[in-house]
Protein backbone atom coordinates (compact mmCIF):
# COMPACT_ATOMS: atom_id res chain seq x y z
CA UNK A 1 0.00 0.00 0.00
CA UNK A 2 1.34 3.79 -0.73
CA UNK A 3 2.13 5.19 2.64
CA UNK A 4 1.61 8.79 3.45
CA UNK A 5 4.61 8.85 5.13
CA UNK A 6 5.79 9.66 1.59
CA UNK A 7 5.95 13.24 1.31
CA UNK A 8 7.47 13.63 5.20
CA UNK A 9 10.50 11.81 3.58
CA UNK A 10 10.77 12.44 -0.05
CA UNK A 11 10.28 9.13 -1.09
CA UNK A 12 7.76 7.12 -2.55
CA UNK A 13 6.87 4.45 0.02
CA UNK A 14 5.20 1.24 -0.18
CA UNK A 15 4.13 -0.71 3.16
CA UNK A 16 3.92 -4.55 3.01
CA UNK A 17 1.93 -5.34 5.84
CA UNK A 18 3.28 -8.37 6.93
CA UNK A 19 1.46 -7.78 10.44
CA UNK A 20 -1.97 -8.44 9.33
CA UNK A 21 -1.25 -12.25 8.57
CA UNK A 22 -3.63 -14.05 10.65
CA UNK A 23 -0.90 -14.55 13.75
CA UNK A 24 0.63 -10.82 13.28
CA UNK A 25 4.04 -12.47 11.87
CA UNK A 26 5.60 -12.84 8.18
CA UNK A 27 6.77 -15.96 9.86
CA UNK A 28 3.23 -17.59 8.71
CA UNK A 29 4.99 -18.12 5.22
CA UNK A 30 7.67 -20.30 6.02
CA UNK A 31 6.11 -21.80 8.40
CA UNK A 32 2.72 -23.42 6.54
CA UNK A 33 5.76 -24.27 3.12
CA UNK A 34 7.58 -26.01 5.72
CA UNK A 35 4.45 -27.81 7.49
CA UNK A 36 2.95 -28.68 3.89
CA UNK A 37 6.50 -30.16 2.94
CA UNK A 38 6.14 -32.58 5.67
CA UNK A 39 5.99 -36.40 4.77
CA UNK A 40 2.41 -37.77 5.30
CA UNK A 41 3.70 -40.07 7.87
CA UNK A 42 5.09 -37.48 10.08
CA UNK A 43 2.26 -35.28 9.48
CA UNK A 44 -0.32 -37.84 11.05
CA UNK A 45 2.41 -37.97 13.90
CA UNK A 46 2.92 -34.04 14.77
CA UNK A 47 5.16 -31.33 15.21
CA UNK A 48 6.12 -30.11 18.72
CA UNK A 49 8.06 -26.81 19.35
CA UNK A 50 9.38 -24.17 22.28
CA UNK A 51 9.14 -21.05 23.07
CA UNK A 52 6.69 -18.17 22.88
CA UNK A 53 8.25 -16.78 19.60
CA UNK A 54 6.63 -15.78 16.36
CA UNK A 55 7.62 -18.81 14.80
CA UNK A 56 5.80 -20.89 17.43
CA UNK A 57 2.72 -19.14 17.24
CA UNK A 58 2.80 -19.50 12.83
CA UNK A 59 3.95 -23.20 14.00
CA UNK A 60 0.59 -24.27 15.90
CA UNK A 61 -2.14 -22.18 14.17
CA UNK A 62 -0.48 -23.87 10.76
CA UNK A 63 -0.39 -27.05 11.79
CA UNK A 64 -3.82 -27.03 13.87
CA UNK A 65 -5.44 -25.66 10.28
CA UNK A 66 -3.72 -28.43 8.16
CA UNK A 67 -4.75 -31.15 11.15
CA UNK A 68 -1.09 -32.08 11.96
CA UNK A 69 -1.30 -32.61 15.61
CA UNK A 70 0.92 -29.85 17.36
CA UNK A 71 2.30 -29.27 20.57
CA UNK A 72 3.81 -25.99 22.28
CA UNK A 73 6.19 -26.32 25.66
CA UNK A 74 6.69 -23.20 27.14
CA UNK A 75 8.48 -22.19 30.38
CA UNK A 76 6.54 -20.92 33.61
CA UNK A 77 7.38 -17.53 32.71
CA UNK A 78 5.64 -16.73 29.66
CA UNK A 79 3.30 -14.12 29.49
CA UNK A 80 0.00 -15.75 30.03
CA UNK A 81 -1.38 -13.82 27.18
CA UNK A 82 0.82 -15.95 24.79
CA UNK A 83 -0.46 -19.35 26.04
CA UNK A 84 -4.27 -18.19 25.53
CA UNK A 85 -3.29 -17.74 22.24
CA UNK A 86 -1.36 -20.80 21.45
CA UNK A 87 -4.19 -22.42 22.93
CA UNK A 88 -6.62 -20.51 20.69
CA UNK A 89 -4.97 -20.93 17.84
CA UNK A 90 -5.44 -25.66 18.42
CA UNK A 91 -2.04 -26.13 19.97
CA UNK A 92 -1.57 -28.62 22.74
CA UNK A 93 0.11 -26.21 25.01
CA UNK A 94 2.10 -27.93 28.30
CA UNK A 95 3.96 -25.84 30.38
CA UNK A 96 6.99 -27.00 31.62
CA UNK A 97 10.68 -25.43 33.44
CA UNK A 98 11.34 -22.10 34.19
CA UNK A 99 13.84 -21.53 31.39
CA UNK A 100 13.55 -21.42 27.75
CA UNK A 101 16.47 -24.56 27.88
CA UNK A 102 14.11 -26.20 30.66
CA UNK A 103 11.60 -26.36 27.75
CA UNK A 104 13.67 -27.34 24.99
CA UNK A 105 15.42 -30.10 26.89
CA UNK A 106 11.46 -31.70 27.57
CA UNK A 107 10.23 -30.78 24.38
CA UNK A 108 13.04 -33.10 22.17
CA UNK A 109 12.17 -35.71 25.20
CA UNK A 110 9.24 -35.89 24.14
CA UNK A 111 9.63 -35.86 20.31
CA UNK A 112 12.19 -38.72 20.30
CA UNK A 113 9.33 -40.47 22.66
CA UNK A 114 6.58 -39.82 20.61
CA UNK A 115 7.87 -40.08 17.10
CA UNK A 116 6.48 -36.25 17.34
CA UNK A 117 9.32 -33.90 14.66
CA UNK A 118 11.01 -31.27 16.83
CA UNK A 119 10.50 -28.11 14.87
CA UNK A 120 12.68 -24.82 15.59
CA UNK A 121 13.71 -21.86 13.80
CA UNK A 122 16.56 -22.45 11.10
CA UNK A 123 17.27 -21.52 7.35
CA UNK A 124 16.20 -24.72 5.28
CA UNK A 125 15.97 -24.09 1.79
CA UNK A 126 12.40 -24.84 2.26
CA UNK A 127 11.96 -22.50 5.11
CA UNK A 128 13.68 -19.37 3.21
CA UNK A 129 11.68 -20.34 -0.03
CA UNK A 130 8.47 -19.77 2.38
CA UNK A 131 9.41 -16.42 3.65
CA UNK A 132 11.18 -15.38 0.52
CA UNK A 133 7.22 -15.09 -0.95
CA UNK A 134 7.49 -11.47 0.39
CA UNK A 135 9.93 -10.69 -2.33
CA UNK A 136 7.96 -12.16 -5.14
CA UNK A 137 5.15 -10.11 -3.76
CA UNK A 138 6.61 -7.01 -3.70
CA UNK A 139 8.08 -7.25 -7.12
CA UNK A 140 4.86 -8.80 -8.46
CA UNK A 141 2.80 -5.37 -6.29
CA UNK A 142 4.75 -2.46 -6.98
CA UNK A 143 6.05 -2.13 -10.66
CA UNK A 144 9.50 0.34 -11.22
CA UNK A 145 10.98 -0.24 -7.74
CA UNK A 146 13.93 0.95 -6.68
CA UNK A 147 14.57 -0.28 -2.84
CA UNK A 148 13.13 -2.39 -0.74
CA UNK A 149 14.10 -2.37 2.96
CA UNK A 150 13.63 -5.50 5.18
CA UNK A 151 14.34 -6.18 9.31
CA UNK A 152 17.75 -7.86 9.55
CA UNK A 153 19.01 -8.79 13.17
CA UNK A 154 19.92 -12.16 14.02
CA UNK A 155 17.16 -14.10 12.33
CA UNK A 156 17.85 -12.86 8.79
CA UNK A 157 15.68 -15.89 6.87
CA UNK A 158 12.97 -12.91 5.47
CA UNK A 159 15.81 -10.48 4.50
CA UNK A 160 17.95 -13.56 2.63
CA UNK A 161 14.81 -15.38 1.46
CA UNK A 162 13.44 -12.53 -0.22
CA UNK A 163 16.31 -10.78 -1.32
CA UNK A 164 17.17 -14.56 -3.56
CA UNK A 165 13.73 -13.38 -5.24
CA UNK A 166 14.26 -9.99 -5.72
CA UNK A 167 17.84 -10.19 -7.56
CA UNK A 168 16.60 -13.16 -9.43
CA UNK A 169 13.70 -11.03 -10.90
CA UNK A 170 15.38 -7.62 -11.19
CA UNK A 171 19.47 -7.34 -9.65
CA UNK A 172 18.87 -3.86 -10.04
CA UNK A 173 16.43 -3.12 -7.14
CA UNK A 174 18.35 -2.66 -3.58
CA UNK A 175 17.89 -4.89 -0.98
CA UNK A 176 18.62 -3.22 2.60
CA UNK A 177 18.61 -4.93 5.78
CA UNK A 178 18.20 -2.94 8.75
CA UNK A 179 19.34 -3.98 12.62
CA UNK A 180 19.64 -2.46 16.11
CA UNK A 181 22.48 -0.90 17.01
CA UNK A 182 21.87 -2.59 20.41
CA UNK A 183 22.43 -5.97 18.77
CA UNK A 184 24.09 -5.55 15.11
CA UNK A 185 24.73 -9.12 14.78
CA UNK A 186 24.35 -9.67 11.45
CA UNK A 187 27.16 -6.97 10.66
CA UNK A 188 29.40 -8.84 13.26
CA UNK A 189 28.78 -12.05 11.79
CA UNK A 190 29.04 -10.80 8.52
CA UNK A 191 31.86 -9.12 9.20
CA UNK A 192 33.30 -12.67 11.04
CA UNK A 193 32.63 -14.83 7.67
CA UNK A 194 30.24 -17.02 9.77
CA UNK A 195 27.34 -17.17 12.38
CA UNK A 196 28.63 -15.62 15.96
CA UNK A 197 28.00 -17.54 18.35
CA UNK A 198 29.25 -16.21 21.35
CA UNK A 199 27.64 -12.55 21.44
CA UNK A 200 26.21 -11.88 25.05
CA UNK A 201 22.31 -10.82 23.94
CA UNK A 202 18.98 -12.69 24.51
CA UNK A 203 15.82 -12.19 22.94
CA UNK A 204 15.21 -8.85 24.17
CA UNK A 205 11.13 -8.90 24.77
CA UNK A 206 11.44 -5.42 22.91
CA UNK A 207 13.37 -6.35 20.15
CA UNK A 208 12.08 -9.93 20.00
CA UNK A 209 14.05 -11.93 17.21
CA UNK A 210 16.09 -8.99 15.90
CA UNK A 211 18.24 -9.26 19.23
CA UNK A 212 18.51 -13.27 18.89
CA UNK A 213 22.03 -15.36 17.75
CA UNK A 214 22.67 -15.64 14.16
CA UNK A 215 20.96 -18.92 13.41
CA UNK A 216 22.39 -20.20 9.99
CA UNK A 217 25.31 -20.12 7.47
CA UNK A 218 22.49 -20.38 4.38
CA UNK A 219 20.99 -16.88 5.31
CA UNK A 220 24.69 -15.36 6.30
CA UNK A 221 25.94 -16.69 2.68
CA UNK A 222 23.02 -15.12 0.93
CA UNK A 223 22.88 -12.08 2.65
CA UNK A 224 26.65 -11.17 2.03
CA UNK A 225 26.44 -12.06 -1.76
CA UNK A 226 22.96 -10.40 -2.53
CA UNK A 227 22.33 -7.71 0.16
CA UNK A 228 23.38 -4.52 -0.95
CA UNK A 229 23.41 -3.02 2.27
CA UNK A 230 22.85 -3.40 5.76
CA UNK A 231 22.38 -0.40 8.26
CA UNK A 232 21.66 0.17 12.29
CA UNK A 233 19.41 1.97 13.71
CA UNK A 234 19.07 3.88 17.35
CA UNK A 235 16.56 2.20 19.82
CA UNK A 236 14.92 5.72 19.81
CA UNK A 237 14.68 5.48 15.90
CA UNK A 238 12.33 2.77 16.12
CA UNK A 239 10.71 4.09 18.89
CA UNK A 240 9.82 6.86 16.79
CA UNK A 241 9.09 4.78 13.86
CA UNK A 242 6.58 2.58 15.75
CA UNK A 243 4.98 6.15 16.40
CA UNK A 244 4.46 7.21 13.02
CA UNK A 245 3.00 3.77 11.50
CA UNK A 246 0.75 3.98 14.60
CA UNK A 247 -0.37 8.08 13.77
CA UNK A 248 -0.03 7.54 9.86
CA UNK A 249 -1.16 4.23 9.21
CA UNK A 250 -2.93 2.93 12.17
CA UNK A 251 -0.61 0.51 11.76
CA UNK A 252 0.44 -1.02 15.29
CA UNK A 253 3.86 -2.77 14.83
CA UNK A 254 6.60 -4.09 17.13
CA UNK A 255 10.39 -3.37 16.81
CA UNK A 256 10.57 -5.89 14.53
CA UNK A 257 7.82 -4.51 12.65
CA UNK A 258 9.35 -0.82 12.89
CA UNK A 259 12.67 -0.96 12.60
CA UNK A 260 12.64 -0.75 8.15
CA UNK A 261 10.94 2.84 8.12
CA UNK A 262 13.50 3.34 11.78
CA UNK A 263 16.17 3.37 8.74
CA UNK A 264 14.15 6.15 6.75
CA UNK A 265 13.43 8.46 10.51
CA UNK A 266 17.31 8.05 11.30
CA UNK A 267 18.64 9.74 8.07
CA UNK A 268 20.59 6.36 7.29
CA UNK A 269 19.10 6.00 3.40
CA UNK A 270 20.09 9.69 2.07
CA UNK A 271 20.22 7.74 -1.16
CA UNK A 272 16.64 6.84 -1.28
CA UNK A 273 15.38 10.52 -1.74
CA UNK A 274 12.98 10.64 -4.67
CA UNK A 275 13.01 6.86 -5.42
CA UNK A 276 10.30 4.25 -5.26
CA UNK A 277 10.80 1.97 -1.63
CA UNK A 278 9.02 -1.02 -0.45
CA UNK A 279 9.52 -1.54 3.53
CA UNK A 280 8.26 -4.75 4.94
CA UNK A 281 6.61 -4.33 8.42
CA UNK A 282 6.48 -7.99 9.43
CA UNK A 283 5.68 -8.52 12.73
CA UNK A 284 2.98 -6.60 15.14
CA UNK A 285 2.91 -8.88 18.34
CA UNK A 286 3.93 -6.68 20.92
CA UNK A 287 2.40 -6.99 24.44
CA UNK A 288 -0.37 -4.28 25.39
CA UNK A 289 1.74 -3.16 28.22
CA UNK A 290 4.83 -2.84 26.24
CA UNK A 291 3.21 -1.11 24.02
CA UNK A 292 1.66 1.34 26.25
CA UNK A 293 5.65 1.97 27.60
CA UNK A 294 6.54 2.35 23.88
CA UNK A 295 4.18 5.21 22.60
CA UNK A 296 4.77 7.04 26.33
CA UNK A 297 8.56 7.41 25.63
CA UNK A 298 8.17 8.03 21.59
CA UNK A 299 6.20 11.04 22.36
CA UNK A 300 8.50 12.16 24.69
CA UNK A 301 11.62 11.48 22.63
CA UNK A 302 9.56 13.00 19.57
CA UNK A 303 9.43 16.05 21.59
CA UNK A 304 5.46 16.27 21.65
CA UNK A 305 4.86 15.13 25.67
CA UNK A 306 7.44 17.54 28.36
CA UNK A 307 7.49 17.68 31.70
CA UNK A 308 8.53 20.91 34.06
CA UNK A 309 8.46 22.09 37.27
CA UNK A 310 8.38 25.16 39.43
CA UNK A 311 8.29 26.65 43.13
CA UNK A 312 5.18 29.39 43.66
CA UNK A 313 3.87 31.17 46.55
CA UNK A 314 1.07 28.90 48.47
CA UNK A 315 -1.40 31.57 47.59
CA UNK A 316 -4.91 31.23 46.28
CA UNK A 317 -4.47 31.85 42.62
CA UNK A 318 -0.77 31.68 41.59
CA UNK A 319 -1.58 28.09 40.40
CA UNK A 320 -4.55 29.37 38.26
CA UNK A 321 -2.16 32.03 36.56
CA UNK A 322 -0.09 28.98 35.62
CA UNK A 323 -2.78 27.14 34.10
CA UNK A 324 -3.59 30.48 31.91
CA UNK A 325 -0.44 30.55 30.57
CA UNK A 326 -0.80 26.64 29.50
CA UNK A 327 -3.91 27.84 28.04
CA UNK A 328 -3.03 30.99 26.05
CA UNK A 329 0.03 28.35 24.42
CA UNK A 330 -2.69 26.15 23.62
CA UNK A 331 -0.45 23.11 26.06
CA UNK A 332 -2.50 20.02 27.05
CA UNK A 333 -2.38 19.48 30.85
CA UNK A 334 -2.14 15.61 31.02
CA UNK A 335 -0.97 15.38 34.59
CA UNK A 336 -0.36 18.25 37.79
CA UNK A 337 1.38 17.74 40.75
CA UNK A 338 1.18 19.66 43.46
CA UNK A 339 3.83 19.54 46.63
CA UNK A 340 4.25 21.28 50.20
CA UNK A 341 5.79 18.97 52.47
CA UNK A 342 9.05 18.35 51.12
CA UNK A 343 9.82 21.39 49.30
CA UNK A 344 13.62 22.85 50.68
CA UNK A 345 13.11 26.59 49.76
CA UNK A 346 11.37 29.29 51.39
CA UNK A 347 8.24 28.60 53.91
CA UNK A 348 4.90 28.70 52.54
CA UNK A 349 5.68 27.55 48.81
CA UNK A 350 4.29 25.06 46.98
CA UNK A 351 6.04 23.14 44.10
CA UNK A 352 4.10 22.00 41.09
CA UNK A 353 5.26 19.46 38.62
CA UNK A 354 3.45 19.80 35.25
CA UNK A 355 2.96 16.88 32.24
CA UNK A 356 1.75 18.89 29.04
CA UNK A 357 1.44 17.97 25.52
CA UNK A 358 2.42 19.85 23.13
CA UNK A 359 1.79 19.42 18.98
CA UNK A 360 5.53 19.21 18.17
CA UNK A 361 9.46 20.20 18.71
CA UNK A 362 8.51 23.77 17.80
CA UNK A 363 5.37 24.25 19.52
CA UNK A 364 7.28 22.90 23.11
CA UNK A 365 10.71 25.56 22.39
CA UNK A 366 7.45 28.28 21.96
CA UNK A 367 5.93 26.70 25.67
CA UNK A 368 9.46 26.43 27.27
CA UNK A 369 10.11 29.94 26.17
CA UNK A 370 6.68 31.20 27.67
CA UNK A 371 7.41 29.24 30.63
CA UNK A 372 10.62 30.65 31.38
CA UNK A 373 9.49 34.13 30.77
CA UNK A 374 6.99 34.35 34.10
CA UNK A 375 8.81 31.54 36.06
CA UNK A 376 12.73 32.00 35.31
CA UNK A 377 13.73 29.43 37.84
CA UNK A 378 11.31 26.48 36.52
CA UNK A 379 13.50 23.40 35.64
CA UNK A 380 12.37 21.46 32.06
CA UNK A 381 13.25 18.29 32.68
CA UNK A 382 15.37 17.34 29.35
CA UNK A 383 13.68 13.49 27.65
Amino acid sequence: QYSRLSKQYGMDIYLKKEFLQYTGSVKERGVLYLLTSLPQEQQRKGVIVTSDSNFAMAVAYHASELRVPVFVIMSTSTSPARVRTCREYGAMVISYGTTAKDSQVHARRLAQENGYLYLEEEDSAVYLSGLGTVGLEVYEQVPKLDAVIFPAGGHCGLLAGSAAALKHLNPHIAVIGVESESFPVLQQSLKAGHPIEDQACSNHHFYGDVSGLCFGSNSLQLTGKLVDKVVAVREEDILISMLRLLEYERATVDAEGAIGLAALVAGKLPELKGKRVAIVLCSGNLELHLLQQCVARALTLDSRVCRFSLVLPDYPGDVSKLLEILAREEARVLDIKRERTFVTSELFTVKVTCTVETRDKIHTAQLRNAILERYPTAAWTER
